[in-house]
């Protein structure tokens, strides 16, 4: 039972960061995004999306996000070409989020503290924000993955992968009950909880 319900816990105990496209091959504007994995219903509001330079630590890009995880448990915040549109596909939230290529990190926030960080790239001598060890620092075109949206080990590089065709809202999700223990133990949620799984086979 108590393995039940820490895997419940990693599952929708709070929001995570699930794929990050940040260098396009050539331009940036309108094709970067970041992708979140959550609970069906979370409200967004109020919660903060910040690129952390790695040369000093300070936040360079600071991101009010607004609205609610949909049914699917996925959330695509889009970059914005300059006029509200963007050329990303499954789009949630368009704002500015053309992050920096490493090494820097981003990390994501409420009033409480830190929800999820990520650092990518070689910080031996930069300011790290992310979580355990930092993910590679991906090739242009390519973008940062959760290997499994339902693990988060605090560690970037256990956790990300490379991949090398990015999919903005492509992961796979299948509605199943709750059982019991886990509603109890979690009950900040009700009804029916996304239990998701991106194929790891879709990541390499």
């Amino acid at each position: 039972m108590a393995a039940a319900l820490a895997t419940g816990a990693v599952c929708h105990a709070s929001l995570v960061i699930s794929e990050v496209f940040y260098d396009a091959t050539g331009a940036d504007n309108g094709l970067a995004f970041v992708e979140l994995f959550g609970a069906p219903g979370t409200i967004l509001d109020g919660m903060l999306l910040e690129g952390i330079n790695g040369s000093d630590g300070a936040a360079y890009r600071v991101i009010a996000l607004t609205g609610e995880i949909p049914a699917d448990g996925v959330f695509v915040i889009a970059d914005d070409t300059g006029d509200g549109t963007s050329l990303v596909a499954n789009i949630d939230l368009v704002a500015e989020v053309d992050f920096q290529n490493g090494p820097d990190s981003i990390v994501l926030r409420n009033a409480a503290g830190v929800l999820d960080a990520l650092g990518y790239g070689n910080f031996a001598s930069a300011v790290f924000a992310g979580e355990g060890n930092a993910a590679v620092d991906v090739p242009a075109g390519s973008s940062l993955a959760r290997l499994d949206p339902l693990l988060d080990s605090n560690d970037n590089l256990a956790d990300f992968t490379e991949l090398d065709t990015p999919t903005p809202g492509a992961l796979e999700v299948t509605m199943v009950p709750v059982p019991p223990a886990l509603v109890l133990f979690m009950s900040g949620f009700a009804g029916l909880m996304g239990v998701c799984r991106r194929l790891r086979s879709a990541r390499r």
